[in-house]
């Protein structure tokens, strides 16, 4: 009896084609090429760029941008970020000065500043956040500030720092559930990231928080639920919910495309927790609508 024969397919494997939902518009325009051509003239880096985000069309043709502050070189190797890692320049404190610049010629009305984790100089880096709030402020009157800050590894004394001027919302992202943190999160600890936003309420009460998660990197329903859950404890006001892209082969793969209707789920779940305000969908990166989440937790005026 003839051995069956095996049909051998040496056509090369393609990647499946992103959903329709997941399809974002180049980048172009006006307001595109001046804010790229600002950033470059000022020695600006901007998180839009060096992470790669998919709103970078939508956000800067809306004058809207995140400055990424402390260089463009993290200390760290999370597995899904795609800003570049590397021993980091000396920390240029004339930065802050820089950013309140861009955003006076900008005009912008809301500012969003983070920053590459600096652990070789937390309190440092603490100073630079501080500094370009005041900054900001001083060279844009009424501009409001929304600063993404690391963890500081879990140094109270850099956090006290940022809170004491005053941004109008501290954001620090949770990025994922507990279970991937080893792997996903170089050098963070879930605790940690915990600990400092009920910290910030505690110091100060009157501040916003906010936190961001992706989903996509292998975790399950019930964990995602479960650091909901345990934001919520923490007096979190916002939260963002977004699909994990991988940036490129060298990190952490993605496991599978959330659809519309399970962001929507998440949504519902997580404002029943307590939430002020929830930001989840396919496209959402933390400062997605930073300004919207902003006016939806201002406190309302009493006639």
């Amino acid at each position: 009896m003839a051995p069956e024969l095996i049909q051998i397919d040496l056509e090369p494997k393609r990647p499946a084609a992103k959903p329709t939902w997941l399809r974002a518009k180049a980048p172009m325009g006006e307001n595109y090429h001046d804010l790229k051509k600002l950033a470059r003239g000022m020695n600006l880096h901007t998180v839009c760029e060096s992470a790669q985000c998919p709103n970078i069309g939508e956000c800067w043709n809306h004058k809207t941008a995140t400055f990424m502050l402390l260089g463009n070189l993290c200390t760290r190797r999370c597995g899904f970020c795609a800003v570049p890692k590397g021993r980091p320049e000396p920390i240029d404190f004339d930065e802050p000065r820089r950013v309140a610049e861009a955003v006076a010629t900008l005009g912008l009305k809301f500012a969003v500043v983070t920053s590459v984790n600096r652990d070789d100089d937390n309190i440092g880096a603490a100073e630079v956040f501080a500094q370009t709030i005041h900054q900001i402020r001083e060279q844009k009157p009424g501009c409001r500030v929304e600063v993404l800050i690391p963890d500081f590894q879990g140094k109270e004394e850099a956090l006290r720092i940022v809170l004491a001027a005053k941004p109008d919302i501290l954001n620090h992202n949770t990025e994922t559930v507990p279970r991937l943190y080893r792997a996903v999160r170089s050098g963070a600890r879930y605790e940690r990231t915990l600990n400092l936003l009920r910290r910030a309420k505690e110091i100060d009460p009157t501040t916003v928080t906010k936190t961001g998660v992706m989903v996509g990197l292998g975790e399950t329903t019930e964990e995602l639920l479960q650091v909901y859950s345990d934001l919520a404890k923490q007096n979190v006001d916002i939260l963002t919910i977004g699909q994990y892209l991988r940036p490129s082969k060298d990190h952490a793969p993605m496991t599978r495309y959330y659809t519309p209707e399970e962001f929507l789920f998440m949504k519902e779940e997580a404002m029943k927790m307590g939430f002020r305000h929830v930001e989840s969908g396919p496209l959402v990166r933390s400062s997605y609508h930073a300004h919207e989440q902003a006016d939806s937790t201002r406190p309302v005026a009493v006639v």
